[in-house]
């Protein structure tokens, strides 16, 4: 005698295609549903905003944040070269004067 299952097992591709659903929301049901719009797409749907039925925007799942581990230090060492080694000292009046009436 052959025993098989009530529910039918779906394959792990079958069941990702079932989560990646399309879905179609006018302008106005998405400010009403938005919590429940981003729940679905937490799970993997995509949600089409149309107005007057044609499509404006698409909320996907966005990508994981991920860390790119410590800075490293120095890496500008050599390269920044200062022309006027005064450039930290303020302007006198006269090239104040000159800045402000476009000569710099």
């Amino acid at each position: 005698m052959d025993v098989r299952p009530a529910i039918a097992v779906a394959s792990p591709q079958r069941m990702m295609n079932q989560r990646k659903v399309a879905m179609q929301v006018s302008v106005s049901e998405a400010e009403a549903k938005l919590p429940e719009l981003l729940q679905a797409v937490e799970e993997g749907a995509t949600v089409t905003i149309c107005r007057e039925g044609v499509p404006v925007a698409e909320i996907v799942r966005a990508k994981p944040h991920v860390p790119q581990g410590p800075r490293k230090l120095g890496t500008l060492h050599g390269k920044i070269v200062i022309h006027d080694p005064d450039w930290w000292k303020p302007m006198s009046d006269q090239e104040a004067d000159d800045f402000i009436n476009g000569k710099y």
